[in-house]
């Protein structure tokens, strides 16, 4: 609510003139309505601005216009009555009949005075509503033809009543509750004994918009406003409250921390006389720490630097705590702290052979590290990052290396890392800063030669906070991590000792810098054997333990896994083969737990019941077909065949591409098809089949992307088999890279091709001469019944690819003639 105004110094009797009646704020006939409503009463229409005037209560109007002046003059000179309006928008310095509201009172002047400041301020009663329906005239001010509205009034009863006694009371608990609002308001408040004039008075002082005063007073049920004024007095009483509860709790922590401060204040001062106070014990223990640090004699300076800056600040201001927590870290470092490594090289082999199946480059590596590291004893360690599709066991791999040397064992997930700040920190003076994560790990592990797992190194992202990969060149660089450079360290530390492995699937997202400071061992997928025998050794009893099964609950069979291997995983890890093993192993528990009992035989009709039918989209697929061959390529989750079908169809030989291709697979197929053109004699091609046919070259399942040279000889075997209309061997597969003068090329993902044309049944496989090497590096049980054709050009790839058998029903000959 607002303030009422003082209209007893207003209307004092050394202000009113002697012939001056004060007219009593309502009538009993408004008060019960017993009043003859007039209508189209032509009488100066006032405007206001910012408040609204309602039936009954009187406000003093400063007038400032010149129409409104010339109004109030004349009007009170007359019979003292007006119209009174309120204006829709108060920026309006001339408003028309549009520019108003139509309800609003009828005015009773009262009084007109000059203040000292040369305005103009008149005194007026509300006495009845109204409704303006025209506007007579605008000069010299507004004059309308105003109509009567009635108050529709209830009947007094009992909850009327307590509405009018809820407005009282609500009104009274404000006016104490606010400070601005004098207390003698509650007087006028408690002195009213008309309710219709209680609930105007009320609503005229209501502390909101004036569209909202306008709303009250156009609702012409007496007792609907007094809901809406009761609705509003509830409002304002909660934010009122709600204004003094946080002045008060604001009020009360100035004053807490008023006491702390000279609490901490008289503590200081004992503290100081006692000579042993809080900070000055904390200073002591660092001190004593220091001493026991291994660090070197620059660093130790850093530290008694750093440690005389705390000395001299007041435990009280913000830095101190800053550079306390500066001095923890410090003090928490493994300076020159370093586990003793074992040089059993026997008991490493046997660690690295009981976690992981295969993977004999990496163990070989490993231990030439270890025999080099025993031999001289100050090599620095070698940065390995370890290359291959997910599940084959990158990560877990370091977990054993740290086991088989004896060293700490630290992992770091750089996936989705973007700020440069995660590796090199913030400068302490920052609020919140932190180290870097590589200086949290060490602090963690407690060993400044730990085994340091850079996970996914080819997923970090690079945006406006700079690039985490520019900063991991200083980190993974033999010759510069020594003297590491920390922001929140700002001193070196010696990571040279630390053995880092970096781990990814792609080579292609690193950047070159950074894949130049590591070495790259490959680490391919697994056979089918392989899978199996994991499968036995670790996954099985893994999962076991960990769904609460014994090994008497539980037994699978070779013949088993590899259904399960060859029927329901695609990929060159194990994590679905893990996945599919769980699902199996979790319903023997439930039947376990539902029957009291098992079987605990795991057959194929067991397997399929679980899992579902067996998936062989990746089968061999027949040489029915002129212009389909089957392909391999190399997929982030292993090898895969696809197949490459050409079509042609009477045109004016345009090449069509479809399959969801790259640019370099499709460029692959133009190759093919220029080198066909160029040699079409050879091949018993008429050369007019070219301009007369449109060819088609797609690759199914074309929501896949693929890309690549691999292709090459896939693609030109297709179109010569298209264009001859000769089938192609049977059971034959093929990759490679195919030159426009005809040359193969080699391809990377030699054993991945391999053991996928394996689970298609693939017998032979076309490669470049310059793979063999990649395929004599594959263990010869996993290749047995695999028969590979080695060749240097394009000619050798067809001989062999296709044969002489022309398809039943050729689809598409074109005659010379």
């Amino acid at each position: 609510m607002i303030e009422p105004f003082d209209f007893k110094k207003l209307l004092s009797d050394e202000m009113m003139e002697d012939d001056t009646e004060f007219i009593p704020l309502i009538t009993n006939e408004e008060e019960e309505g017993d009043f003859i409503s007039e209508n189209n009463l032509e009488m100066p229409v006032l405007t206001l601005k910012n408040t609204v005037l309602f039936p009954g209560v009187v406000i003093p109007i400063t007038v400032g216009r010149d129409k409104s002046i010339k109004l109030i003059n004349k009007a009170y000179k007359g019979n003292k009555t007006i119209a009174v309006v309120s204006q829709k928008d108060d920026k309006i310095e001339d408003p028309g009949f549009d520019d108003i509201f139509k309800i609003g009172t009828i005015g009773y002047i009262l009084k007109v005075l000059r203040m000292p400041d040369g305005n103009t301020t008149v005194i007026i009663q509300g006495k009845r509503r109204c409704e303006i329906k025209e506007i007579v005239t605008q000069t010299p001010y507004l004059i309308g033809k105003v109509d009567h509205l009635p108050e529709n009034r209830p009947k007094k009863n009992k909850n009327y009543n307590a509405l009018m006694s809820s407005i009282k009371d609500l009104a009274l608990k404000i006016i104490k509750e606010s400070p601005n609002i004098p207390s003698e308001a509650s007087f006028a408040i408690k002195n009213i004994e008309s309710q219709a004039f209680l609930i105007n008075f009320v609503g005229s002082n209501l502390n909101i918009e004036t569209n909202e005063k306008q709303l009250l007073l156009e609702d012409g049920f007496i007792e609907e406003r007094a809901l809406k004024v009761l609705g509003h007095l509830t409002k304002e009483l909660q934010m009122l409250e709600l204004k003094n509860q946080i002045q008060s709790k604001v009020k009360t922590d100035i004053d807490n921390q008023q006491r702390e401060y000279f609490l901490n204040q008289q503590l200081k001062t004992i503290q100081e006389e006692l000579g042993n106070g809080g900070h000055i014990q904390e200073i002591i223990n660092l001190k004593n720490r220091a001493a026991e640090k291994k660090w070197s004699e620059a660093t130790a300076n850093h530290f008694n630097k750093e440690l005389q800056k705390l000395e001299r600040l007041n435990p009280q201001a913000a830095e101190f705590s800053v550079y306390l927590n500066y001095l923890e870290l410090l003090l928490d470092l493994p300076w020159n702290e370093y586990t003793n490594d074992t040089f059993d090289l026997v008991k490493a082999k046997k660690i690295l052979d009981r976690d992981h199946f295969g993977l004999e480059d990496v163990k070989e590596r490993i231990l030439e590290h270890l025999a080099v590291l025993k031999l001289k004893n100050n090599m620095k360690s070698p940065i390995l990052c370890l290359y291959g599709p997910p599940g084959v066991g990158k990560t877990s791999l370091g977990k054993s290396i740290a086991e088989a040397i004896g060293r700490k064992y630290v992992r770091m997930s750089l996936g989705g890392v973007r700020d440069e700040a995660e590796i090199r920190g913030h400068r302490k003076t920052y609020i919140g800063a932190m180290p870097g994560r590589i200086i949290q790990n060490l602090k963690k592990a407690q060993s400044a030669n730990p085994v340091f797992v850079l996970d996914e190194i080819d997923k970090i992202n690079r945006d406006t906070h700079g690039d985490p990969s520019s900063a991991l060149l200083e980190t993974l660089d033999p010759e510069q991590n020594s003297t590491f450079y920390d922001n929140y360290v700002e001193h070196d530390f010696d990571l040279s000792k630390v053995f880092f492995i970096a781990t990814c699937n792609e080579l292609s997202t690193i950047q070159p810098a950074l894949r130049d400071r590591m070495e790259i061992i490959e680490v391919t997928g697994y056979t089918l054997e392989e899978k199996v025998e994991i499968g036995k050794q670790h996954l099985i009893p893994k999962l076991l333990e960990e769904h609460g099964l014994k090994k008497s609950d539980f037994k699978i069979g070779k013949k088993e896994l590899e259904f399960i291997v060859d029927g329901y995983t695609r990929e060159s890890g194990v994590r679905g083969l893990n996945q599919a093993i769980a699902k199996i192993v979790r319903n023997q528990a439930k039947i376990l737990v539902m029957e009291g009992k098992n079987d605990p035989k795991i057959s194929q009709d067991i397997v399929v019941k679980v899992l579902g039918a067996p998936r062989n989209s990746d089968k061999y697929q027949g040489n029915d077909y002129a212009g389909v061959v089957t392909g391999l390529a190399w997929t982030a989750v292993g090898g895969d065949i696809l197949f490459i079908e050409v079509s042609l169809s009477k045109g004016k030989g345009k090449l069509t591409t479809t399959g969801n291709l790259g640019n370099v697979m499709k460029e692959s197929t133009q190759l093919a098809l220029e080198y066909l053109k160029v040699h079409a004699d050879e091949y018993g091609i008429n050369p007019e089949t070219f301009d007369n046919a449109d060819v088609h070259v797609h690759v199914p399942q074309g929501a896949v992307p693929k890309d690549g040279p691999s292709a090459g000889i896939t693609m030109l075997t297709a179109l010569a088999s298209a264009f001859t209309q000769k089938k192609v061997a049977d059971k034959l597969a093929m990759t490679g890279e195919i030159t426009l003068r005809g040359k193969v090329l080699p391809v990377g993902g030699i054993k991945e091709k391999i053991l996928a044309a394996k689970r298609a049944n693939i017998q032979t496989i076309i490669l470049s001469e310059e793979n063999r090497n990649d395929v004599e590096k594959i263990g010869a049980d996993y290749i047995k019944g695999l028969n590979f054709k080695y060749v240097n050009d394009a000619r050798e790839v067809l001989q062999i690819a296709l044969t002489n058998n022309l398809v039943e029903n050729p689809k598409f000959i074109i005659n010379a003639n």
